[in-house]
């Protein structure tokens, strides 16, 4: 069964890259910080794209609410780098190349295809938003996902 809303996050510690610097996250050092889990399916793509570089051209919003964004695909290190650096992208990109990181969130396909997804976090670790897109032609945008920050801060 799918996580949801008010379920507990599964937590997580992936390699990921940002800003040209290799190292590991996990769910557990952001303890107490919102985080907004953001699960493409591939670097380079499209839309992948024009999603990854709208947050990070709003990325001051997400700032102001608290937010920790974390973006994570089945590419690996070298690839989150390369597209990371090409894009200027201004949050870690996560390398969950087994997808299990997919898995535990509900967000593959039938045939093992990862889908595009948005997870917002509260500080204790709680899933307060989700979405799974059934194609990934479309993305939630900053705004959308900043709202759902602001909510857990009115208490809603």
């Amino acid at each position: 069964m799918a996580v949801g809303v008010g379920d507990p996050a599964p937590a997580f510690s992936l390699e990921g890259v940002h800003e040209g610097e290799r190292r590991t996250y996990a769910l557990a050092d952001h303890a107490g910080r919102t985080i907004v889990l953001v699960l493409y399916p591939g670097d380079d793509s499209p839309v992948c794209t024009r999603q990854l570089t709208s947050y990070t051209d709003d990325l001051a919003q997400f700032d102001h609410v608290g937010a920790q964004i974390l973006a994570v695909s089945p590419q690996g290190l070298d690839s989150h780098e390369k597209f990371a650096s090409a894009q200027g992208l201004g949050f870690p990109l996560l390398a969950d190349t087994d997808k299990v990181l997919f898995e535990a969130y509900g967000s593959l396909g039938p045939i093992g295809f990862p889908r595009r997804s948005i997870f917002v976090i509260d500080g204790d670790g709680v899933i307060r938003y989700a979405h799974r897109a059934l194609a990934g032609l479309g993305f939630k945008r900053s705004a959308e996902l900043v709202a759902a920050v602001r909510d857990l801060e009115a208490g809603s």
